[in-house]
């Protein structure tokens, strides 16, 4: 039987959230908090980061939101090294039609999961050190606005794990930075900079690092000082431009994405990687 994920706990095993909350007046701040491992993404932490998602929609007080990391990275990444749960049980199944269907549940999952953050009525500034790679970059491009240090390294790896993009991330950025500049990093999952972020319009605002948090701090309460109600009408005008097909295209994605969970590839990559050696892809 394929695992709940939306069971999985938002505490660490020594009962660490993986995301905190912290209010500073009408600016909530949000911060994914597993820094000893770079802020590795597990399910644990996307159900805490929509718990705080939702606890934040209704509240009138909170006008603007901060999303950032703890520690030297805003997120390294999806943890593949995970205290429970497998790669097979992530996609478990009887057959091969039946890991495909849980897989596109999954990634199904995702996106209305993810949907709960980026849908949040309150813009979301996030503010990025370090690693931002795999997750960590799906997990930035939920917010409204990005602001990078200049220490920040961005990248889609997963295409080089035998894995494809599967919670829209690519879309995302597709639709802020081109089809072509989301296709060229994404296809070849090379590493790229702040800089490069910048000129493609992946991030808004390059700052120093040590300058990072209050920046964007500052980002948010000028933000939140403006009349809510006009600011949630914008947020949500344009998103409603940019976002015309996306639902039916996230459908798309998470149906192409599951078929790769039942090949040879997928099982290389991640052994590969924990091999620390080159993936010999099959395309099977």
């Amino acid at each position: 039987m394929l695992k709940d994920p939306t069971k999985d706990p938002v505490v660490d095993r020594q009962g660490k959230p993986f995301v905190t909350l912290r209010r500073d007046g009408p600016v909530a701040i949000v911060s994914l908090n597993r820094p000893e491992k770079l802020n590795a993404w597990v399910w644990g932490a996307t159900n805490a980061l929509v718990q705080i998602a939702e606890e934040l929609r209704f509240d009138p007080d909170i006008r603007a939101v901060v999303l950032r990391g703890e520690g030297r990275a805003f997120c390294a990444g999806e943890d593949l090294k995970p205290e429970t749960e497998s790669l097979d049980e992530r996609h478990a199944g009887r057959s091969a039609a039946e890991q495909v269907r849980n897989s596109y549940e999954r990634a199904r999952l995702c996106f209305e999961r993810y949907q709960v953050v980026s849908d949040l009525p309150q813009p979301v500034v996030v503010a990025i050190q370090g690693y931002c790679l795999g997750a960590g970059l799906e997990v930035s491009l939920l917010g409204d606005i990005r602001v990078a240090a200049d220490d920040a390294v961005f990248a889609f790896p997963q295409a080089t794990l035998g894995i494809p993009v599967v919670a829209g991330a690519d879309m995302r950025m597709a639709l802020e930075c081109g089809a072509g500049n989301t296709k060229l990093l994404a296809l070849t999952g090379r590493r790229f900079d702040a800089a490069h972020a910048l000129r493609i319009g992946l991030v808004q605002e390059v700052v120093e690092r040590d300058a990072l948090d209050e920046h964007v701090l500052a980002l948010a309460r000028e933000i939140a000082a403006n009349g809510p109600i006009a600011v949630q009408s914008i947020k949500r005008t344009i998103n409603g431009l940019v976002r015309r097909g996306f639902q039916d295209a996230a459908l798309f994605e998470a149906m192409s994405s599951s078929i790769a969970f039942v090949s040879n590839d997928v099982h290389e990559g991640s052994s590969a990687f924990a091999e620390k050696r080159n993936p010999e892809y099959e395309g099977a």
